[in-house]
């Protein structure tokens, strides 16, 4: 038998014997994304939702996009880190937390004032920004899951989306965070106000072929909420809607594991095969299931003591979500220059070392914990998830995850660069050795 024919042979093979759901699907092609009743997909949004995305005029100091966060060539996370001092707020020791960039501090009237962590620099979120490219089927987003199926008008309350509207609900969440992208106490009626009068992308260059047409023929955003939704009356909800269908189109489809699931036996290479048999023989898919390669659960995995952060338990207020975060797809995952919501870990070599058996705090692990991976097989399951599970237009950033190149952003103090993974992670390992 010829080995391509054996090569599939073997993965439906070990699919049937394996009857979990998760494994059961793993030759199953991707899902459609599913459009949410009253927020149809149309061309028309999604590139006003890609101009709002990757418009740095979104945050009140005009420093922050959405896309500063969500690089496409980063995996869809963010490809710059800095030290958050942690629950105990003191930077250096052990709870350190290496979290996305925010903005400076700024009082309710947009004056600078200084934080008790960061002074007058930017600040520093408390969790790393997670992939985006994992939310286009999930039912709850973010590391906690705060953002749910239904969306609701911030402004009124009323129902926006009934159900599959997690990508409209946390969209809107940093645009008022005085973290991330506002100042404080910054209002609907002051976003409405500035995108009604600065001009779409003012401070980009480089814009794809899409934006510029849609620019051109609209060059005001009331222009483009007319041309996306048949008058130019800009609303936070048409905001959501517009940012949930540009990431609706950021389907990244073209993976090595994709060809290989559509027959082509050969786009695997025998390293990346070897590493997926293992991935289906193992628990790794029970949590990161085939084909979107997240299950949509939320996990202990015992990356740190849950006393620096109860995760899902703060949305849930049960014990059993103590510690709990949102398992995130591994798809482009070998792209990502850091790994889980602290952000600690730059390889995946180091997650692989990681999930191997008394490398987890103990407190309500979950039960799937550890994931022991034979020595000899650890070069080809990093393989697998390094190169198969990576789809070339995104690494690229071409297709329709090409983007404009935003204005250099404000530089960071000593302090607060992202070296602190390193400093963060050692600490939390000699702390754990001690015990």
């Amino acid at each position: 038998m010829p080995v391509t024919a054996l090569r599939l042979l073997l993965v439906l093979g070990f699919a049937i014997a394996f009857a979990q759901p998760a494994r059961a699907q793993l030759l199953a092609p991707l899902p459609p994304v599913m459009e949410p009743g009253g927020n149809p997909l149309t061309p028309a949004k999604a590139v006003l939702g890609k101009i709002l995305f990757w418009d740095q005029q979104l945050s009140t100091d005009n420093t922050i996009a959405c896309g500063t966060c969500h690089a496409p060539a980063a995996g869809g996370m963010d490809p710059v880190l800095a030290t958050h001092p942690g629950a105990d707020g003191v930077f250096g020791n052990a709870d350190d937390v290496n979290g996305s960039l925010g903005v400076a501090r700024r009082d309710a009237e947009g004056a600078p004032i200084a934080d008790a962590s960061f002074g007058f620099d930017v600040q520093v979120t408390g969790r790393a920004a997670p992939n985006f490219f994992g939310g286009l089927w999930a039912p709850e987003l973010f590391w906690d899951g705060r953002a749910g199926d239904a969306f609701l008008d911030p402004v009124t309350g009323a129902v926006a989306v009934a159900t599959g509207g997690a990508l409209e609900s946390q969209s809107l969440g940093p645009i008022l965070s005085d973290v991330e992208m506002a100042k404080e106490e910054r209002t609907w009626d002051e976003v409405v106000a500035k995108l009604e009068f600065v001009p779409p992308l003012a401070l980009a260059t480089d814009w794809p072929a899409d934006v510029v047409a849609a620019i051109a023929a609209g060059p005001s955003y009331p222009d483009l909420f007319a041309a996306a939704f048949g008058d130019p009356e800009v609303t936070p909800v048409r905001i959501a809607f517009a940012l949930a269908s540009y990431e609706r189109t950021l389907v990244a489809d073209q993976t090595p594991f994709d060809a290989f699931v559509a027959g082509d036996a050969t786009a695997l290479t025998s390293a990346e095969f070897r590493g997926l048999q293992f991935f289906i023989g193992a628990d790794c898919g029970v949590c990161h299931a085939a084909p979107t390669f997240p299950d949509d659960s939320f996990r202990t995995l015992g990356v740190r003591d849950p006393s620096e952060d109860d995760g899902r338990q703060s949305v849930t207020g049960s014990a059993a979500d103590r510690g709990a975060f949102k398992v995130p797809t591994l798809r482009n995952v070998g792209l990502k220059p850091s790994f889980m919501h602290t952000g600690e870990f730059t390889t995946l070599d180091q997650v692989v070392t990681f999930y191997q058996p008394g490398n987890q705090d103990p407190e309500n692990l979950d039960p799937l914990m550890p994931v022991p991976v034979p020595g000899p097989l650890r070069a080809d399951l990093i393989a697998f998830l390094d190169g198969a599970l990576t789809d070339p237009r995104v690494a690229a950033e071409t297709d329709v995850f090409s983007r404009p190149t935003p204005a250099p952003e404000p530089g960071l103090s000593v302090g607060l660069i992202a070296c602190g993974i390193a400093l963060a992670g050692a600490a939390r390992r000699r702390t754990r050795a001690g015990r």
